[in-house]
This record gives structure tokens, sequence and C-alpha cells, in this order.
């Protein structure tokens, strides 16, 4: 790690140790253990915390089937593992409660091949869903545990029941997150204003509000906009790196315990929450006119959860949500060091595991920073984005 504060006075600008652009979940556990690490810290959100993708309704914490198990599976296992005791931690410092609920999930099975593929991923799951002291079960049941979740209708062949899976309150973890960072000395936390130029030689990030910083090291972590402030930085590409995706989701009232699993079904979460609500979600829109509002697709969405859990039949609608998910090529995440800026790093690409993973990522990409190496999977890393991007 450079240090910011020898370019202060050349500069005549704020130093700080670290740099955080986005007031997203991927942002906020990233600038929280660089400020527990003793960090000084200064985060910038251009509109407010939580305005984009990690502000929404369903908070689904979905593992990957246990088959064919690779470096990226094990590690958003040990992940999805380790959120439950960052989690305890942070609502112990805070006194607020995240949402948090290791519930399970469930998966119908619709069609005879689909109780054979489940069985063998039964089998799968008990040698890689376990830790030194703990295990998680994948099982294949005949029926519901709970009558009408889901509908007989969908599970012609069973259920899957995985006890892995869980679910957050998206917006209370990120109340939570603010909440320790708002305790902390050495944070200076902004909305309302975001990076309008970085100058990473110069380490030096000029603000929209016509401010600049001085930083040691920077990390982008604003979603969607993440791409467009890499893009001065990159080398000549023969595709994008990344993309917005559009997403449309709900909740509903309804008299569901929240302690019931999610159930999942060709691409549809149903998600019992907390206080009597539903999360229904969500649409994946590569193309789309209007970016923050929601349409027929979610109306569809909607239906298709009300057949799947009849519970939901009547149950109202007391919000309709849309907003705009960072995919990096190939869907993964991109996180660490850009390869030609030293002190530039990555938090973007999340898509629809930036929840369950974020934590964990942050603690690599600090790692990185502070000289160690970055234990991601290798098609996490910036590099591997760019060879996929086709970097010429």
């Amino acid at each position: 790690m450079a240090d910011a504060d020898s370019r202060v006075k050349a500069a005549g600008q704020p130093a700080v140790d670290l740099l955080v652009a986005g007031g997203g979940v991927m942002g906020l556990w990233t600038a929280l253990f660089a400020a527990r690490d003793g960090l000084s810290v200064r985060l910038v959100e251009k509109r407010t915390i939580g305005a984009g993708a990690s502000g929404g309704v369903l908070g689904a914490l979905m593992p990957h089937l246990p088959d064919r198990w690779n470096a990226k599976k094990a590690f958003q296992f040990a992940a999805l593992v380790s959120l439950e005791t960052d989690i305890a931690a942070l609502e112990a410092e805070t006194g607020l409660s995240a949402g948090y609920r290791r519930s399970g999930r469930l998966i119908p099975l619709a069609k005879p091949h689909n109780r054979d593929i489940a069985l063998g991923h039964a089998r799968d799951a008990l040698s890689v869903w376990k830790t030194p002291d703990r295990s998680f079960a994948f099982e294949v049941l005949d029926g519901a545990p709970v009558a009408g979740w889901p509908a007989d209708a969908a599970m012609a062949h069973g259920l899957v029941h995985d006890q892995l899976a869980a679910r957050l309150a998206p917006r209370s973890l990120l109340a939570a997150l603010r909440a320790a960072l708002d305790r902390m000395p050495n944070v200076t936390l902004s909305e309302g204003v975001g990076i309008e130029t970085l100058e990473p030689a110069a380490g030096l990030a000029r603000l929209d509000d016509g401010t600049s910083v001085v930083f040691a090291d920077c990390v982008l972590a604003a979603g969607v906009e993440t791409f467009a402030l890499l893009s001065p930085l990159n080398p000549p590409l023969a595709r994008p790196v990344g993309m917005a995706v559009k997403g449309q989701a709900a909740l509903l009232e309804a008299p569901v315990d929240p302690s019931l699993p999610v159930i999942f079904a060709d691409g549809l979460y149903i998600l019992p929450h907390e206080n009597g609500l539903v999360a229904v979600g969500s649409t994946s829109e590569n193309t789309f006119n209007d970016p923050l509002n929601t349409d027929v697709l979610l109306d569809v969405l909607i239906d298709k959860a009300r057949d799947m859990a009849p519970v939901l039949a009547k149950a109202p609608v007391v919000e309709r949500w849309a907003g705009l998910r960072p995919k990096a090529i190939g869907r993964e995440p991109m996180v660490g060091r850009h390869p030609d800026h030293a002190n530039v790093s990555l938090m973007t690409g999340g898509f629809k595991v930036s929840f369950g993973m974020a934590h964990a990522l942050a603690r690599a990409v600090l790692d990185e920073i502070k000289g160690g190496t970055l234990d991601v999977p290798p098609s996490f890393t910036v590099a591997a984005h760019f060879k996929e991007a086709g970097r010429i």
C-alpha cells in the first residue's frame, strides 16, 4: 500500500488510505473491514446507500448445486457458511437485525428425470457440503414439509430440501453496515457524491461535486456504474467487460411462517421474510426500455408465485421494485487489482451472488491491497475478465 499522506502537500487535497466508490453491499463490507484494520476510509455513493441493486427486496442466499465441484463452488460454499458468523457479529455490534435466517431451500421436481438428477446431487452433497464440524443436507423428499408450500401440482416427483440456503433482508443488512461505519472515527461516508474521474498514477479521484480525494488505494464497488468508471482505465477490449441486467421483484403481505424455506423453481424465488412479508423475484432482463420501473414481466412473475404457493393467492402487493444488477462478462464476480493500475481494485459483477459472497470477496481484495495474494477462484480476477473480453 502506498503512502497517501506523502501526496497531500503536493495535491492540496484530503488523503485517505482507502477510497471506496459505491454504497451497496460490496462497498460497505469492504469499507467496514478496512476500517476495522485501522485504515482511514472515505466511502462515496453517488446517490444514497442501497440506491442500486443492493437496495432490493429479495435477499436469497442460494448455493450452487453440489455436483461437478470446483473452485468457484467451494469459494461460494465457504462464504455462505462464514456469512452467518459475520452477520451475528455485525448485529451484536450495532443492535440491528439483518433479517438473516438459514431457512433452507425447496426445489420442486416436476419431471422424473429431475428426481434422478436430484438424487445424484444428494450423494454429491455428502462429500462437499460440509466443514470440519458441520454438514448441510441435500434431501430428496416425496412431499412438502408444510402443506401447500409449494403446491402439490408443482412437485409431481417430489422436491429437494437443502439446508445450506439462507436469506436476509437486503435493506436491513445495509442499515446495519451503515450503522457500524457511522460508529468508526476513521471512516467518512458521503452520499450524493461520486467519482467523476480517476487518475491512478497520481492517486487522485476527482469527485462530481468539484472536490478531489488523494488515495493510497481505491476500490471501485459502484455496481453497474463501475463499468463506466473503468472504461478510461482499461486496455483495448474486443467486447465490453460488463453490462447491466434489469431485475424486477415484489413484496407481498401474507401470513407465512418466516422460518419456512425459500421456494426456488425455474428462476422464480419465493422468500418469506419477517413481519408477514414475502418477496417474489426476480426477472433477468438483458434488454429493457425503462431500467427503474416495473412492468408486465413482474406481473407474470407474481402470478407464477401465486400458483406455486396458494397462500399467496390473494396476498396484496405492498411494493414493486426494479433495478440494475452488474453482470461481468462470463457471469463471475470481477474482483481484485486492476492489472494495469496497482492502486485500483475492483469489487463488482456479482450479479445474483453478491449478498452471499461480498464479505468474503472484500476480505480477499483487502488482503491483496495489504500485500498478500488474492485468494479467489482464477475466473474472478480482473485479468481473467479482460481475457474473456478479448484484450487487444
